[in-house]
């Protein structure tokens, strides 16, 4: 996939994961940019581990895959901020 592809999708699945899982994300725009960037590559890296393919364009098989992979790692990282914020 292209920069922008990685992008956009990266944009989608962010936003989406966002309103998915509850509490505090990263923050704004760019943040869930980010979430979604690295989730599409986790999601990619789960999905192929099962036999599926990853991510592949701007599609919305895609952003299905980069959403699956932004919601584990939101919940990993709210995982995280729960245990050292108590």
């Amino acid at each position: 996939m292209s920069i922008l592809a990685w992008i956009v999708v990266g944009l989608i699945a962010g936003v989406l994961a966002k309103w998915a899982v509850p509490g505090e994300g990263p923050g704004g725009l760019i943040g869930d940019l980010i979430t979604g960037v690295i989730g599409a590559v986790v999601g990619g890296w789960i999905f192929n581990a099962f036999g599926a393919a990853g991510a592949s364009g701007i599609n919305i098989y895609s952003v299905v895959v980069a959403f699956v992979g932004a919601v584990i790692l939101l919940l990993i990282l709210r995982a995280f901020s729960r245990r050292s914020v108590a």
